[in-house]
Parts: C-alpha cells; structure tokens; sequence
C-alpha cells in the first residue's frame, strides 16, 4: 500500500447495495423460501437438564395420517470420534452429532431427542407429543465449580483432559497455558499489587432470526439446502460429515441472514432436515421458535476468571497470574484459548503466567459470540487494571500507555506484533471532549462516574474467493462466497469500484451459493472486508491485467508500457481507452474479461485495539444503571465504508452494554432454563442506551494492500469493564460479577454500607 495514496470511492459512504430490497422487505429470508410440496418439521426436545434415555418409542407419531418422517439419533450414522478442521475452527463430528440429536443421554435442558416432518407445522407438533422417551434423570452439573469437583457427576465418562498424560475421566476437556519470564520476581518488583476473582454469566448473541433449514434431496440423492447461515462452506462440510455425504451432492445456497454474531456458524436443524428429507421424499422445512433459540443453540461461555496484577510506582506492569475457567456447555470447545490470548492483548509484558481450563457443564454447547471469549477475560483484566490506577493515583488512560502493546513487542501468545494502532486509540481517547466533560452532581440518591476500558482483537484471515466479471457496457459483476451481515457486499463493491475506477454504484455483488463460487470460510472472525475484499482486490488486478493485454491488441502494439489507472488504459505517447471502450469490444479481442482469485488472508490479518468511554447514573436506593453517555474508539486499519465501520462499532458497543448490565441465562436447581423468551432474556433496547458516538482511528495494516483491519469484533471487548469501573468510580465499589444489574449492584451497595 502507498501510504499517500488518494481514493475516490473508498471512504465514501454510498448506499447499500441491498438496501432497498431489505427497506421494502422483498429480501428472503431463511422462513421466507418454500417449495412445492413442502413438509414441516419439529424437534422433541429433553426437559432435563442430564439424565440418561431408557427408551424411545416413536410408533404413534409414525402412525399419524400426515406425518412421513419421524427420526432419532438412531437414525443419523455413527461418525468417528475425533477432532477435525471443520466449521470455523476444529469439530468433533461426534460431539456434534450428539448435539443435534441425543444417543445415550441428554445433556441440557432443550437438548434435541428426535425430529418430525409432518404436513403442517400444527401436525408436526401433535406428533411431537405422541412421542413417549422414558428418562433416567441424573444430577446436574451447571457451573465450573460444581464440575471440577472431586464427587462432581461426569457428562461424558470417556472424556479425559488434553494434554494431560493418564488423566482420569473428568468434565475438565482441555488445559491451555502461556506463560513467560520470572513471575516470583516480577511480584516482588511491585510496589502495588490487585486480585480478584471475576464472575460472567452465560449470554447469547441475540439475534432475532430464529435459525431454519429448508433442505430437497432429488431422486438421483443431489440435495439442496437453504439456509440462514455465516457460511455456506462450513455448513456444508459439517452436514456432510455428520451425514456422511460426498461434499459434491450437497449444495448450500446462504438466505439472508437476520443476524448471526457467531451463533449460525454451525448447525442445529439443517442436517436433521435433510435427513427427513431423504426419508419422505419430499422437502423439509424447519425453523425455530425463540424458546429453541435460546435453550438449544449456542451462546457464549460464562466463566470464572482469578487474576492477580502488579505494577511499580513508574505505572509499568511487572507480573499479571490468571487462571480462565471457561463453561463449554455440554460438549468441549469453550473460546477459553482466545479468552487467553485478549486478556493481554493490549499491553507488553514481561513476567506472565495464563492457565485456561474447557470445562463441561449441563448447559447448551457453546458457540462463537463476537469476540468470542475476549469480553469475559478483558472484564477482568481491565477492571484490575483500572484499580492498579486508581492506587498509583494516576490517570487511567496514561496508565495504560505506559504499558501499551507496539510494533516489536512479543504478545503473551507468541508473535510479534506488526504496526498497530492501540497507543492512536488512547490518544484519541484522551484528547476527546467526552473525557473532559463535566459530570452532573451527585443528586440524592443518584450517583454518577465515568468509566474507561480497552480491548483488541487479532482478527482472521482464512480462505475467500471472488469473481469479477466486466460487462459490454463497462459496468462489473461481482460474486463472492461471504454471507454478507454488516454490508460486506457493499464493501467489497466499493474495493472493485476503486480499482477499475468505476462507481460503487457501477458494481453489481452478489453471493454465490456452493456451486457457484470457491470455497470461502465463514463470515466471522472479522474477516470478511479485510480476507474477501483482499480476493476481490486480486481479481481487480486479473482484470486490470487482461485490459492492458486487450488494450495492446486494439492498438496492435506491445503491452510493454501500457498502465491502467482511474478506469483507463495509457499508452506512454499518452493515447488512452477507458475501461468500457475496451469491455465494448471484449468479444473481438479473445472474449470477456473476467477477474478470479484464490486468497488465504492469514497472513494479511492484522489485529484492531478499541476503547469505550461511558459515563453511568447509579440509583443507590435500587441498583438501576443508566447509561448517558457512550463513546466508541477503534483502529479500522483503512475504513473502507465509513458508516458500516460506525454500525459495527456502535452494534458491538450496544451488546457490550447488554451483557454487562442485564444479560444472563438464569437456571433453577433443576438444571431448567427459566428466561428463555425475550420477554424474560433481558436484551437492551433503544430506553437502554444512549446514541453511541464511534470515532474512527486510521491506523493501517502493513500486511494488507489497502490497509484494512477487521472491525467487527474488538469494540465488544471493553464495555462489560469500563461500565463496571464507571459504576464504580460512582459508588466507590468494586463488582467483580457481570451481570450489574440492580439487585446485583443494590446487594452490593447495600453489603459495603
């Protein structure tokens, strides 16, 4: 990238390519598609949270005039078990199959027990009722504490911890560990020194469509699957596998998607849909009730977290000692590994130590949540780091650069870091006018404070193609594998568009299905402007190279000279044609101009740092928190469309806010999930929070050609903390539990008077 170089369409903020559509609703949506002849399915789910299934029988619900599939985990084949690169990251194909449908045992409340298809989705259900399963109910395991017990009932009684030699069965599915430098002597070199242990509940990503599937299998067995999904790969590489598919007779075509924030990277309905739909011959439709939602698919870890800081008088950290307990729900593969890596990401230090532990409970399996594991672990470190500051008497902000991460230094999980732009975010963060604002008095029983945290996110790079097609009018066509969710589509028109040195308007994206398009990885990660647009990027340069070539031909000279900028090819003696003049003649110069390219973007990634300042309103007479003020910062790396930067940051903001102040999942001593509507899941909404002010910090990444850094995850990091230390620099009491919410914080008062 030339760090001078001017853009014409990046940076602009042009309008949506897909607006109108999603305006006007003509958009499709996952329950949206149907197909001629058409059954519905449903799901039978446990009400036990563990117990073991003494017998199913199926038999009245398979009698039932209307009814044409009726499956168990039975009839789902067995898959090995062990550990593979499917999805996003590694899948045991075993556990998921598990997952969408018990063998053996139930493991939550909500875990899925079998499946009906059904002429109607009324029918469907009646049938769901006529299903009797006999149940062995077992005690349930619903916290870390309680599954790391000595007595502590087992979930799976072949699993053993990784890594460790001749260990005994034990929830405890993995132990990760970074640590480096002299951990007694940096303690030692501390003038202050802050521990705590730190409480997160379990959250879920909030989206508000449900999960659905709509799978055909044709009388040759080729099979077509619509669904709501961040990847239309992935979801067809974990179909496969569980059904034991050739990857070539299943075709997924990705609906719009109403949300996903990791929590549609994986599959719940679509291989049961299909499988139903080999069984009747006809297809299968199913799609989710919010109760489903929240008790059966994944939401994110709660987690434990003790950890132990100190620093010198100078404000440089000298020793930090973390122990991460990460719930995995019913099956391993908690995000504890990236809890670990952002606990420190933001800072340089010497003498470390991080243990994390992926810990089974009686709860749904997990899944990625923005950021997924970074907002637990930075609630704790950011709080400590905060009270460090607090005791040194020094301003918070400057606390943190004296210890700030930088080109050279050695993050806690291994590489160096490239140029980053966490020391422009403080800056930025320092100099705004909402750090210098008064706050309003205390009055009566309202208290009021203000509250900083920081947070990083190293980002993803993966796998992404594109294909960019030039029309005989000059205009392009562009199809990508990325599902888009922020404006991905628009993003990406816009890199094509500044490349050809046409309008945004003048590119037409779209997102091809499985069949149309290479593979391209899941739109998570933060990856897909930085990875797809960097595939985009490279199939503009294909085309930019073919209309130099097509150029000499019409000019019948040698290509040797010839550039192509701004939309036009020039010749050195200064003749030129612009880029429509050449796609006009396409036809009589070799054919059309198409553009192709393959990326692996892992080591065009870099990582993006972001801040968030908020300032509270505490009543102490009943805990409530208001929110009154909010403002975001975040390095974009190059922000490529200003205002879906903005959206990302503001959105990542507003779930921060919701999961430190209301969001949880509450269970009875049953193992039963008691708030699973969104009547009693406490999202926030627009009486929640204030307008969200997002100032874009330019940093940009060197290892990428135009500069870009994912966006979408890091500004969920540091609300939970900085809302936290605002409550209290307010009150003058620390809370080390999220979520803050009013009877939380009215005991807590209550307890220090």
């Amino acid at each position: 990238m030339e760090p001078s170089k001017k853009f014409r369409v990046i940076g602009t903020r042009p309008v949506r390519h897909d607006g109108i559509d999603k305006v006007t609703g003509r958009a499709l949506f996952g329950a949206d598609y149907s197909l001629p002849g058409m059954l519905h399915g449903s799901v039978l789910r446990s009400p036990h949270a563990h117990a073991r299934i003494v017998s199913i029988d199926t038999s009245q619900a398979e009698a039932m005039p209307g009814v044409h599939a009726v499956i168990t985990g039975a009839d789902l084949p067995s898959v090995p078990d062990r550990t593979e690169a499917l999805g996003e990251g590694t899948t045991n194909a075993h556990d998921l199959s598990d997952n969408l449908l018990a063998k053996g045992k139930v493991l939550y409340d909500g875990h899925a027990v079998a499946a009906v298809a059904a002429t109607s989705t009324h029918l469907a259900e009646e049938a769901l009722q006529r299903i009797s399963v006999r149940y062995e109910p077992l005690p349930p395991v619903m916290d870390v504490h309680d599954a790391i017990a000595a007595d502590a009932p087992l979930l799976h009684e072949h699993l053993r911890t990784a890594g460790i030699k001749d260990s005994r069965p034990s929830n405890i599915a993995k132990v990760i560990e970074f640590a480096r430098g002299d951990l007694a002597a940096g303690f030692a070199a501390a003038s202050v020194v802050t521990e705590r242990t730190f409480t997160t509940a379990m959250v879920h990503q909030g989206y508000i469509e449900p999960h659905n599937a709509l799978a055909k299998v044709d009388a040759d067995g080729q099979t077509t699957l619509w669904c709501s999904t961040q990847g239309a790969f992935d979801i067809r590489g974990l179909c496969a596998k569980v059904l034991e598919m050739p990857l070539s007779r299943l075709k997924v075509i990705p609906a719009e998607i109403g949300g996903g924030f990791g929590g549609k990277t994986t599959v719940y309905l679509e291989p049961l849909a299909i499988r139903m739909a080999q069984i009747a011959g006809r297809p299968v439709h199913m799609v989710m009730s919010r109760n489903e939602v929240l008790r059966a698919t994944g939401p994110t870890s709660g987690s434990v977290i003790h950890l132990k800081i100190g620093a010198n008088d100078e404000g440089k950290i000298v020793a930090a000692d973390a122990r991460l307990d990460y719930e995995a729900g019913a099956f391993p593969g908690s995000p504890v590994l990236m809890g670990a890596v952002v606990l420190f990401a933001p800072y340089a230090l010497e003498n470390f130590r991080i243990v994390g532990r992926d810990i089974v409970v009686n709860r749904p399996r997990t899944a990625a949540y923005r950021a997924p594991g970074g907002t637990n672990a930075a609630f704790a470190s950011e709080t400590l780091i905060d009270e460090l500051a607090e005791k040194l008497k020094m301003d918070p902000i400057e606390f943190r650069r004296r210890n700030a991460t930088r080109e050279g230094v050695q993050a806690p999980w291994g590489p160096r870091m490239q140029k980053v732009g966490f020391e422009d975010v403080l800056d930025a963060a320092q100099s705004h006018p909402h750090y210098r604002a008064k706050l309003p008095l205390t009055n009566g029983p309202l208290v009021y404070g203000r509250g900083f945290a920081s947070g990083g996110w190293g980002n993803a790079g993966m796998q992404s193609s594109a294909i960019l097609s030039l029309n005989s009018d000059g205009t392009a066509s562009l199809v990508t594998g990325s599902p888009d969710i922020g404006g991905s589509r628009t993003s990406c028109a816009m890199i094509a568009a500044e490349e050809l040195g046409l309008t945004a308007a003048d590119v037409r994206p779209s997102i091809g299905d499985t069949d149309t398009i290479g593979h391209t990885d899941v739109t998570g990660g933060s990856r897909v402007t930085m990875a797809t647009g960097l595939a985009v990027f490279e199939a503009a340069q294909d085309i930019k190279r073919q209309l130099r070539e097509r150029a000499a031909r019409m000019w019948e000279c040698p290509e040797e000279g010839i550039v192509f900028e701004n939309g036009t090819a020039i010749r050195p003696n200064g003749e030129s044609l612009s880029l429509a003049e050449i796609a006009a003649k396409a036809g009589r110069t070799g054919g059309p101009l198409v553009g192709r390219a393959t990326v692996n973007a892992n080591r065009a990634n870099g990582p993006s740092f972001a801040a968030f300042l908020v300032d509270v309103e505490v009543d102490t007479e009943t805990g409530k928190v208001a929110i009154l003020r909010g403002t975001v910062f975040q390095d974009a790396g190059r922000a490529i469309h200003p205002a879906y930067v903005e959206g990302q940051m503001q959105g990542g903001s507003v779930q921060g806010i919701g999961w430190g102040l209301g969001e949880e999942y509450i269970y009875n001593a049953e193992g039963k999930l008691e708030n699973a509507s969104l009547l009693d899941y406490r999202l926030p909404t627009a009486l929640d929070v204030p307008l969200i002010e997002a100032v874009i910090i330019e940093c940009p990444n060197p290892a990428h050609p135009l500069g870009i850094r994912g966006v979408g995850e890091a500004s969920i990091v540091p609300p939970p903390a900085a809302i936290a230390n605002a409550i209290a620099a307010a009150t003058g009491r620390r809370m080390p539990v999220l979520p803050l919410s009013p009877p939380r914080v009215h005991a807590a008062l209550q307890k220090s008077e």
